[in-house]
């Protein structure tokens, strides 16, 4: 027996809604050296029909109170993200919070002064770091296969016309597409090119009867180049996921990574197709067009991190100061859609450099 298996890092899951049942329990349970030993759920009857025996607890501080728990991951509405975290930071446990890290970035600040104090690990569930799409993106980029990157374009996408009756889309702190799929847009550019010198931002909300913001378009500014952000509810298709222009040529990822797709379907993390993405990368130059195969998509790689992380055998795969500069663009992009200025990360210069090295030295294994 390995010390993996003797000893695993034991998790509890506050939240199994859509992203602890989607995302975090099966990657969780299909880590070596991660065991999944409670959920904190108003509805035991949903979460034993998928593990039938986990325990089960109505109260998420029962949860975090538990001897038998290492770590605990926050899956639940995002303004709930900030206290349960310091709930945990102060019973001295690891804490894995869902995107958005906070609402705010004076409540990230907080998080990262306790967990520091408390000397537990904080880590952000940044996932499509690991996705198909951004990984073949981001080799290309790092191959320079269109030269200096002049013009950036993500898309994060959806065509959902009827408003649902579900958190993310009613009028309530942490709703609305931007602090949902924003984080996602946000970091990736962030991996890529690091902090922008400024932020502005259109955001509206465009369906009928929606209560919250559904549509954001947010460009990054890096001197001269633009990094443009793009996210909605109601594009059914014609989009590429990312267009890449350069001073060798440019570059279109047409199709996103497929893994939420696959769980949704049942399919479970490892098994074989897995990440698998069959959309190839399309390169546009000077001597005409050519196609490269995409890089599979592996979002366990997050979870293996934090079971190396825990034990001391790695650094977090996604640092908080990481998550704190998200935090920053975030919050930019909501004052310059406020006030339609152009606006700067309100970072001081210590987080900036502390942002900067980390998210120079951050690496995604595949």
């Amino acid at each position: 027996m390995t010390d993996e298996q003797d000893n695993p890092v034991r998790i509890g899951l506050i939240g199994y809604g859509f992203s602890g049942k989607t995302f975090h329990a099966p990657l969780i349970r299909s880590v070596a050296g991660l065991e999944l030993c409670a959920v904190a759920s108003s509805d035991a009857g949903k979460v034993n029909a998928d593990f039938p025996g986990m325990a089960v607890h109505a109260d998420p501080h029962a949860l975090i109170a538990a001897d038998a728990i290492d770590l605990v991951v926050i899956a639940t509405p995002n303004e709930t993200h900030a206290p349960l975290a310091r709930a945990v930071i102060a019973a001295g446990k690891h804490v894995v919070i869902d995107k958005p890290f906070t609402l705010d970035l004076d409540e990230a600040r907080g998080l990262l002064a306790l967990a520091d104090d408390r000397g537990v690990l904080l880590s952000v569930f940044h996932n499509r770091r690991w996705d198909s799409d951004f990984l073949t993106v981001r080799a290309a980029i790092d191959e320079a296969i269109v030269g200096d990157v002049t013009h950036f374009e993500s898309h994060f996408d959806r065509f959902r016309p009827d408003v649902r009756d579900r958190w993310r889309e009613r009028s309530e702190p942490g709703s609305g597409v931007w602090y949902d799929l924003g984080p996602h847009l946000v970091d990736q550019a962030l991996l890529l090119f690091g902090l922008p010198d400024a932020v502005q931002a259109s955001i509206a909300t465009q369906r009928p009867g929606a209560m919250t913001d559904d549509w954001a378009h947010v460009v990054l500014s890096y001197g001269e180049r633009r990094v443009i952000l793009q996210a909605s509810m109601l594009v059914a298709g014609g989009v590429d996921r990312f267009t890449v222009h350069g001073t060798a040529g440019s570059m279109t990822k047409h199709y996103a990574d497929r893994q939420e797709t696959q769980l949704l379907g049942g399919m479970r993390p490892g098994d074989a197709g897995w990440g698998e993405d069959l959309d190839p990368l399309v390169i546009h130059a000077a001597n005409g067009q050519r196609e490269q195969r995409a890089l599979p998509g592996d979002q366990r790689q997050y979870y293996r991190g934090i079971a190396a992380a825990v034990r001391g055998t790695a650094k977090n795969p996604v640092e908080p100061v990481e998550a704190l500069a998200v935090m920053a663009v975030v919050e930019s992009a909501f004052l310059s859609a406020k006030t339609g200025a152009t606006t700067a990360l309100a970072l001081t210069a210590p987080e900036r450099d502390a942002a900067t090295r980390a998210l120079s030295s951050a690496t995604v294994q595949i």
